[in-house]
């Protein structure tokens, strides 16, 4: 049975984490840590990595971005495995991550859902298809209590797009005016916030007088936590480096 801490154990994910993996065959919480540590877990909770005491074997990630750095450098320091679905990272966040690489094995992904990243390899080749005569459009959907805009699977479709195209297209974040051109060379990206939606995300291709759409609707987020779930088991099979969805899959 390998040990798992929670980062941000007392989040909505955090929550979702506890509860699948009670009936985990091959994974048991030990220790959580979040920014509210007096709250009751059913296991010791602390305000950071350092004060653990427990053996961990793993740690997963769902917290908030700001503490994130924080956290890496903690895992680096101990030579902890560390998963982390946390979105919304700064630049200088992303930076750190192939550097701890070279000490631990680290795993990152904006979306840990398996159908989302398949979803991707999938728009990669279309998209290289399609990019000379189409128009890209990307529009997420998600809850009213999430906190960055455009959401990092929103981001993280688009640079993957890019990555398939002769000539990478320039984002466009919303739109506004009177006099707009729209051009082929840009791909715009719109954020919708409310209720309670999960997440859901959708890829226009427009072209003349046809339109393709690829859509990804999160039901629930057990599929982000089962996703996480399969990174920490493959983790723990590696050796040091930085690894994403795209390893795990293949």
């Amino acid at each position: 049975m390998k040990k798992v801490l929670l980062s941000g154990c007392h989040g909505r994910m955090g929550q979702v984490l506890q509860n699948i993996i009670k009936d985990h065959s091959e994974l048991e919480v030990v220790a959580g840590i979040d920014r509210n540590p007096i709250q009751k877990a059913d296991f010791p909770v602390y305000a950071n990595l350092s004060e653990v005491v427990e053996k961990v074997d793993v740690v997963i990630d769902f917290s908030h971005y700001s503490a994130v750095p924080a956290l890496i450098n903690s895992c680096v320091a101990q030579e902890l495995p560390l998963v982390i679905a946390t979105t919304g990272l700064t630049n200088e966040t992303k930076t750190m991550l192939p550097v701890a690489g070279q000490v631990i094995p680290i795993f990152y992904s904006a979306n840990m859902s398996l159908g989302m990243n398949v979803l991707i390899k999938a728009l990669q080749t279309v998209s290289s298809a399609l990019e000379s005569d189409f128009n890209i459009e990307i529009i997420e959907k998600h809850h009213n209590q999430k906190k960055d805009a455009p959401s990092g699977t929103a981001l993280l479709l688009a640079d993957s797009i890019n990555d398939s195209l002769a000539k990478p297209k320039e984002y466009i974040f919303g739109r506004e005016g009177n006099d707009l051109e729209n051009p082929l060379d840009q791909m715009g990206i719109h954020a919708i916030r409310g209720g309670t939606i999960p997440g859901e995300h959708t890829v226009i291709f427009a072209g003349p007088d046809e339109i393709l759409e690829f859509k990804h609707t999160a039901l629930s987020r057990n599929i982000f936590a089962n996703g996480a779930l399969k990174a920490a088991e493959f983790l723990l099979k590696q050796k040091p480096g930085l690894y994403s969805m795209e390893d795990l899959l293949t």
